[in-house]
């Protein structure tokens, strides 16, 4: 069983984990602010001919320690918990469906995947911040990178769709949800992320504002006479897309708004994607594929071509009807006139939680 986590929601999912790849056998998707995690995993299990055998949750946060999926043994949990002021919205809450399947099925193997785990090993020019090692890298502050279980899951499907390329050649890789970020991909290991220390890092997005001068946060302080805590409160919830235009609605919907304040949220929202992807094409050396996720990613079109708009001197070039026509699924949409793919997928998370399962068993190290 795959337990994917987030504030206010769940995916849960069921595997054969006996073949390769991992054959998904049932899916259930629960939202809502009250969410229970005893009630919603009381309600599977009445529905379940046995106990799962092994169930991987998705945890945000591993640190600098967990770089593997791991076995979820009391240390293990400790551990995790103890990386809480890193993720204090994730962490805690993965370890309550953590706690509940435990409570229901003592016996089942648990296993830890790790959202940061990805991106583990990026270059230390891209984890790194310019900071003296006792304000950086001694006090655990560095560049972590998140979604690394949709950019993952991104690179597998465009590896199957191109196996001809040596581990998928160079890849940039948009999750374009609630929370936005883009990397870069080389042979399947990544050079570079735009959520750094934290998510709040990089493109603009839903109700948070991205790359930011350090600065603002104590000018603001003094002016709206707040603490940091408040500060960044405001940051990670009320800035962004929600900040710039004054409502929760998402890029496209402001794309097609003609308020110029919609429409300069949709149109900065789109810029930071660009200027990513160009920053993403100079670490790269070049790309031969673009592949978009999430909410965003699959089912806004008008999106997909602003952030892509002026692109064609770098090989990237998108076919009008192909790309409207992409509303949820797999499609390909460049108009093949360029040398880089562009495609929309479904970044399939729970399966890169269903084979992280199955390898740890495989290789011994959930003994």
């Amino acid at each position: 069983m795959t337990v994917n986590s987030g504030s206010t929601s769940v995916k849960l999912a069921l595997y054969d984990i006996s073949t390769d790849p991992p054959v998904e056998l049932a899916a259930q998707h629960h939202s809502g602010p009250d969410l229970q995690a005893g009630a919603v995993l009381r309600g599977l299990a009445a529905q379940l001919p046995g106990p799962p055998q092994v169930i991987a949750h998705r945890i945000v946060h591993g640190g600098t320690r967990f770089t593997q999926p791991t076995r979820l043994t009391p240390e293990v949990i400790a551990a995790v918990e103890a990386l809480s002021p890193l993720a204090p919205l994730h962490n805690p809450l993965a370890l309550r469906w953590v706690a509940a399947c435990r409570e229901l099925w003592p016996q089942a193997l648990q296993v830890a995947v790790f959202d940061t785990a990805f991106f583990s090993g990026l270059p230390r020019v891209a984890g790194e911040y310019a900071l003296a090692p006792q304000l950086g890298t001694e006090r655990h502050v560095r560049r972590y990178g998140f979604h690394g279980l949709a950019h993952e899951a991104m690179w597998n499907a465009w590896s199957m769709l191109y196996p001809a390329l040596s581990r998928g050649g160079r890849l940039i890789t948009l999750q374009l949800g609630g929370g936005c970020s883009i990397a870069a991909i080389d042979r399947g290991r990544p050079l570079d992320t735009s959520m750094g220390f934290s998510p709040l890092e990089g493109l603009v997005m839903a109700t948070r504002c991205g790359d930011l001068d350090a600065a603002i946060v104590p000018y603001l302080q003094s002016e709206l006479a707040l603490s940091g805590e408040q500060i960044l409160e405001l940051l990670n919830t009320q800035s962004g897309l929600k900040g710039l235009s004054g409502t929760d609605a998402d890029p496209e919907t402001l794309l097609a708004d003609p308020s110029p304040s919609r429409q300069f949220a949709a149109e900065l929202y789109c810029y930071r994607i660009r200027k990513y992807v160009g920053a993403y094409l100079a670490v790269l050396g070049g790309c031969d594929g673009v592949m978009f996720g999430g909410g965003v990613g699959e089912h806004a079109p008008q999106v997909r071509a602003r952030a892509l708009a002026g692109l064609a001197w770098a090989g990237i070039s998108l076919d009008a009807a192909r790309n409207q026509a992409a509303r949820g699924g797999a499609a390909r949409i460049d108009d093949a006139s360029g040398t880089v793919r562009v495609h929309v997928v479904a970044a399939d998370e729970e399966l890169v939680l269903a084979r992280a399962a199955a390898l740890l068993l495989k290789d011994g190290r959930a003994a």
